[in-house]
């Protein structure tokens, strides 16, 4: 099992179309991964799981990812909210 912290700091933060990139790329993965926000933990995979946390810019969140490719997953997807989800 492999773990990161990672802030949110695009403008929408983890709502709609940057939710929806977020899941695609999880998707490519074959490691169970999850999201943490304060106490509740979502299945990563899910965009009404990751859209019921209301992530906001500013939100620090750890995503965890149990797998083969666990360490590629958190890896992909912390390189992708860091870059803004491209915008």
């Amino acid at each position: 099992m492999v773990s990161s912290g990672v802030t949110v700091q695009n403008s929408v933060g983890l709502h709609a179309r940057p939710a929806t990139f977020f899941i695609q790329r999880a998707n490519e993965f074959k490691a169970s991964i999850w999201v943490e926000k304060d106490e509740r933990r979502v299945n990563a995979k899910s965009l009404l799981g990751v859209l019921s946390l209301g992530i906001v810019k500013g939100t620090t969140i750890n995503l965890v990812a149990d797998g083969s490719d666990e360490t590629e997953a958190v890896k992909s997807l912390v390189e992708l909210i860091e870059s803004n989800f491209s915008e």
